[in-house]
């Protein structure tokens, strides 16, 4: 079995933050092979090979994961860092043909919307950005399915039509623990030594520097965490649990409470 990672990067901006992940998973797995989808011109070297990203795709993400040459392929998105070996991710792939991550903010609309089909709140979207899957038929015709449904759908996201496929397909999927698709790295200060391994970091905050003017670049762990912490602080803000309502060492629970009855 050949297992590798493959990386599907538009635009110049989005092949630096390809390259810069690419380039944190080789400092820790040397030997591990990496291509790569572009219309760009990476580094020589660092991709084992770098495939032309084919014309009139509705979306290339979807449309160029069947396209992977390895039997077994871990797609990630550009805004993600590696922080160390994936020791033996890819035998899940063993039993399943799919593995993802939940994504975050389940209970918001956003994550919770579909279109055509009406799952329970235990199955929310699972995110895109990190998908673990196996090459053949199976799983070529599930992501055909997906590509068609986004197509028809006209959401600009689309893990709203990844959601219902997953839950009218018959593919066997794996939901991946967190530390293979860390979202909330604010995780990182309640997690025990033995709670986790984190893995694979992915961050909104390693592209903020795209999305909002003057923001500086973030490069490294330790810059998303920082933002993040900050972030925490501002989304309770949000539900107006201000500091005079929630002082810094309250219980947790009484804030989910608070927030529950606004």
């Amino acid at each position: 079995m050949q297992d590798g990672v493959l990386y599907v990067a538009e635009g110049p901006d989005y092949l630096t933050l390809a390259v810069a992940s690419a380039q944190s998973a080789r400092a820790v797995m040397p030997d591990l092979n990496i291509d790569i989808f572009t219309d760009g011109t990476p580094p020589c070297g660092l991709f084992d090979r770098v495939h032309p990203i084919p014309q009139g795709l509705i979306r290339a993400k979807i449309e160029c994961l069947p396209l992977s040459r390895f039997d077994r392929t871990l797609y990630l998105d550009c805004d993600t860092l590696v922080l160390q070996p994936f020791g033996d991710l890819f035998d899940i792939l063993r039993r399943f043909a799919l593995a993802l991550c939940h994504d975050v903010r389940r209970a918001s609309d956003l994550i919770r919307q579909g279109h055509l089909e009406a799952t329970p709140y235990a199955f929310p979207q699972m995110n895109g950005g990190v998908i673990l899957y196996r090459s053949g038929s199976q799983t070529a015709e599930f992501f055909a399915q997906w590509a068609q449904r986004y197509a028809a759908a006209g959401f600009e996201r689309d893990q709203v039509t990844l959601k219902d496929l997953l839950w009218a397909s018959d593919v066997p999927f794996y939901v991946l623990p967190p530390e293979f698709n860390l979202r909330r790295v604010t995780l990182l200060d309640a997690w025990e030594p033995l709670d986790a391994r984190p893995t694979i970091v992915h961050s909104h905050r390693l592209l903020d520097h795209l999305r909002v003017q003057g923001a500086e670049r973030v490069r490294d762990l330790a810059g998303v965490l920082a933002l993040e912490r900050v972030a925490l602080q501002q989304e309770w803000a949000a539900v107006n649990l201000r500091a005079a309502d929630c002082p810094a060492d309250e219980d947790p629970s009484l804030r989910f409470a608070r927030a529950q009855l606004r």
